[in-house]
């Protein structure tokens, strides 16, 4: 049974916990009311330990945890589609005993379902002014919005995404609704959770495998005044990694000349990567020299060994000597942990993509290495020398790279950089 923590204001939490009894046998739900979203990134921070996964009453919540987290592996949101917009809308006609017209509304940027619901109807009979926030939003703002419009006489009610902007403006005589999601979404968006939360589960429990070596070992070995200092120096390494092991809860296994493996899972590894990085500075303070990383990701022993050589020879490749991870399905995560971090694949089954590569003669995992950077930093245009100080490589061998990716259309040249000094100028690019 996975433990969900529901985040959200009380009258929803009691509509998603008067579906408890239909997955008592899956899910086990824990409370966590909120009146205010301030609130939720302190509940998130307090209680992620405690529960395997997230479920917030809407996208704002669930923005605030997965900006405070960073990460939405574990967490979802409900919804409000459409019918969450006419369910809301049909009980405030009935209340008012007679057809709206002409409404305020208040949605979130990127969930307008109102739009696509107004957008459904044949005829267009109401009259609606929409208010887009994000998610951050000002309740009083909103709450300010929605008055002006009322006392102008230029609307007969309101809908809003927050219980207490509808409270609010109930309390002057404004009649207001809190759009909200039908029994049936909950139980779509339940069974979406249940399957992420088994999917990270099955994700955490597989094999992962630790591959530490002490660079220039045999060096070392011949610098060593005597056997028993070359002795010593490996009881003070392999107590360091011993300690890495209780941590990890994994077992040790020395391969000799300076190679260590260690046996764990992918959760346990994913969580200590920072134990790791301690380990591996004073593992290079102990031998004075660098020590490389590769962890390997599998379904089976072979196949995470397989995968942690692969990663710890990519790692060599690189100047600075980085944690480099492959997981199962043969992704290259660079620098894991740090802002820094870069994930992308080595392959691609895209036929086209392939021609390309093949007739400027660029590696596949060279160019996805590229575009997952050019992703993750946000650039719409790059230079050469942004790709080479982000890479490590040489400003020349990126500006080939680059050329020969212009001749197939896989990158385009838009300009050049104008300097007042005298001087090379740098071409723009941007990724086809």
């Amino acid at each position: 049974m996975y433990k969900i923590g529901v985040v959200g204001p009380n009258p929803l939490i009691e509509r998603i916990l008067s579906l408890e009894e239909e997955y008592k046998h899956e899910l086990q739900f824990v409370s966590f009311p909120c009146t205010k979203t301030e609130e939720v990134e302190e509940i998130v921070k307090k209680n992620c330990s405690q529960v395997q996964a997230w479920l917030f009453s809407g996208p704002i919540p669930y923005e605030i945890a997965k900006k405070t987290l960073g990460t939405d592996e574990k967490m979802v949101y409900i919804p409000v589609t459409e019918s969450g917009f006419y369910k809301s809308y049909f009980e405030l006609a009935f209340d008012q005993g007679k057809l709206i017209t002409r409404l305020s509304v208040d949605s979130m940027s990127t969930v307008n379902s109102v739009e696509e619901a107004t957008q459904q109807l044949s005829e267009k009979p109401l009259k609606i002014y929409m208010k887009v926030f994000k998610s951050n939003a000002d309740q009083q703002e909103l709450l300010r919005f929605h008055e002006e419009l009322w006392k102008e006489g230029k609307t007969d009610g309101v809908l809003s995404c927050f219980p207490a902007v509808c409270k609010a403006l109930r309390e002057q005589g404004i009649p207001a609704y809190w759009m909200s999601f039908s029994k049936m979404r909950i139980r779509q968006t339940l069974g979406i959770l249940a399957e992420k939360v088994k999917t990270s589960y099955f994700k955490d429990t597989q094999i992962g495998i630790e591959i530490i070596e002490i660079e220039h070992f045999n060096k070392i070995k011949e610098k060593a005044k005597s056997p028993y200092e070359l002795q010593h120096l490996e009881l003070r390494l392999k107590g360091i990694l011993i300690k890495l092991c209780e941590k990890l809860n994994g077992s040790l296994i020395e391969k000799g000349n300076g190679q260590y493996m260690i046996f764990s899972s992918r959760g346990t590894i994913e969580r200590e990567i920072s134990a790791l990085e301690d380990a591996v500075q004073k593992l290079a303070f102990e031998a004075d020299t660098t020590v490389t990383i590769g962890i390997g990701f599998g379904e089976t022993v072979f196949s995470a060994e397989r995968n942690a050589f692969r990663a710890i020879q990519h790692s060599k490749e690189m100047t600075d000597n980085d944690i480099v991870i492959i997981q199962e399905d043969g992704t290259i995560v660079e620098s894991p942990g740090k802002n820094e971090e870069l994930l992308y694949s080595n392959y691609t089954t895209n036929e086209d993509l392939m021609e390309k590569l093949k007739k400027c003669n660029v590696g596949v995992k060279t160019y996805k290495k590229i575009t997952a950077l050019v992703e993750r930093m946000g650039w719409d245009i790059f230079t050469t020398k942004d790709l080479a100080v982000h890479l490590q490589m040489t400003e020349r061998y990126v500006r080939r790279i680059v050329s020969d990716m212009c001749d197939v259309d896989l990158v385009r040249c838009i300009g050049e950089t104008s300097h007042s000094t005298r001087g090379r100028q740098s071409k723009l690019y941007q990724l086809s």
